[in-house]
């Protein structure tokens, strides 16, 4: 199968469900049997996935340590992961991890414990995230969070399960105007 069709197939793929198994580190994926569902997941000749979609939530994860090693073992193609599910879980940060992989559409972040508004940054390296959720975390009650996302991800479409507007697209530039402070460029002057 061409790669062309892999990714049109395994989009209608039911994802890996490792929901409510009280997992606490990424490496009790390869030694947990996923949840089954109405449809069975297909797998390939090595036995590996061929999902694009991964459910890890209402676990006890606290960090991502290893998650590249486990999905890569997990799944036949672990470049398009584009479903990422981690709500409910214990995560206080953003883990870089989740910026390798390009493919990603949706997060879901949902009901943790990320405390500083900045971990969004780092999600700003996706070119194709379009859902995020982040509501439910302890960043909810900053100022402007809305906003700060919005400014910060500007291709996302869907935010806390909310659809993103041009009213809160204006509503996000004029708040980043307002509060956020362009960085200075230094200019070096030779000496002649």
């Amino acid at each position: 199968m061409n790669k062309r069709n892999y990714m049109n197939t395994s989009v209608q793929e039911p994802p890996l469900d490792y929901s409510f198994r009280s997992i606490h580190v990424t490496q009790d994926l390869l030694s947990e049997e996923p949840r089954t569902g109405l449809r069975p997941v297909r797998h390939a000749r090595s036995g590996k996935s061929m999902t694009q979609s991964l459910r890890l939530n209402n676990n006890v994860l606290t960090d991502l340590r290893d998650f590249n090693h486990a999905v890569s073992q997990l799944l036949e193609h672990p470049e398009n992961l584009a479903w990422i599910d981690l709500s409910f879980n214990d995560l206080t940060s953003i883990d870089p991890v989740l910026t390798t992989f390009f493919n990603l559409s949706v997060l879901y972040l949902h009901g943790n414990s990320i405390q500083r508004l900045g971990e969004v940054n780092k999600l700003a390296v996706l070119p194709r995230l379009r859902s995020l959720t982040l509501h439910g975390n302890p960043i909810e009650e900053e100022k402007g969070y809305r906003q700060y996302v919005l400014c910060t991800l500007p291709h996302i479409t869907t935010f806390d399960f909310s659809g993103v507007t041009k009213a809160d697209r204006t509503t996000a530039e004029v708040w980043k105007r307002m509060n956020i402070k362009p960085k200075k460029v230094r200019i070096k002057h030779n000496a002649l």
